[in-house]
């Protein structure tokens, strides 16, 4: 059972955004009413790696969380001897999601690690998903982390990328964050909340530009990239090998 996300509620001194004990237990209710469409984007993704599993291969969810993705891709995965690498650096989300696997009966075997996707070594992949996760990491790291993931890729394998983005000038980055905080007021967030939220999250999550992130993957070598989602500024694309 989680708790109802009033991280922001009180009037307090904002410290940089982290993915601590007090976030665990509420990040269900803070994830789905911060990002519109999370509930259809994490779905969509565990079918994509269904259909782009390969068999003798291993599939990754780099910056697992509570595990959301992790088991909607092991739901649809058919092909034989798959398994899933689940990958966080944050203990309290690793110990959280360990239980809440062990809550869910499969045949698809998954490994929960504790460690940092920037230094992690990925082999035999034929999907790689990376959800709202890319956001967090030093912008001159993307790259380094993208090539490696490319280079772990089988032949037509797949990275599943969901991310916020910023606008492609200052006019149309101002429209999406406007929309964004209004879906976050119709979900019950006060302005305060809005306010402190922003101010904790800003010096640990850069967003980039959708056309940045279609140029990297371009330049990376991956042969096709299609964004198949999008609201506001939240998009998820799927990047082919």
């Amino acid at each position: 059972m989680t708790g109802t996300d009033s991280i922001y509620a009180t009037e307090q001194q904002i410290k940089d955004f982290s993915f601590d004990e007090n976030v665990v237990e509420v990040f269900p209710d803070m994830i789905q009413r911060s990002v519109p469409g999370y509930a259809t984007i994490v779905s969509t993704m565990g079918k994509l790696a269904g259909q782009y599993a390969q068999s003798n291969s291993n599939l990754y969810d780099l910056g697992c969380s509570l595990g959301a993705v992790t088991l909607s891709m092991r739901r649809n995965i058919e092909k034989q001897n798959c398994e899933i690498i689940a990958v966080d650096n944050s203990k309290a989300m690793v110990e959280r999601c360990q239980l809440h696997l062990k809550g869910f009966k499969s045949d698809v075997p998954v490994n929960v690690v504790l460690g940092d996707i920037t230094e992690l070594e990925l082999k035999n992949a034929s999907v790689v998903a990376l959800n709202f996760t890319l956001q967090f990491i030093p912008q001159e790291q993307r790259e380094d982390v993208l090539k490696r993931i490319f280079n772990s890729l089988k032949p037509g394998g797949v990275l599943l990328l969901s991310e916020k983005i910023k606008g492609e000038n200052e006019l149309t980055d101002n429209l999406l964050i406007d929309l964004h905080h209004d879906f976050k007021r119709h979900n019950g967030y006060s302005e305060l909340e809005i306010s402190q939220k922003r101010t904790a999250i800003e010096n640990v999550m850069r967003p980039d530009t959708l056309s940045t992130h279609l140029e990297r993957l371009n330049t990376i070598g991956f042969s096709q990239t299609q964004v198949w989602y999008q609201c506001f500024n939240f998009c998820s694309l799927v990047a082919i090998k």
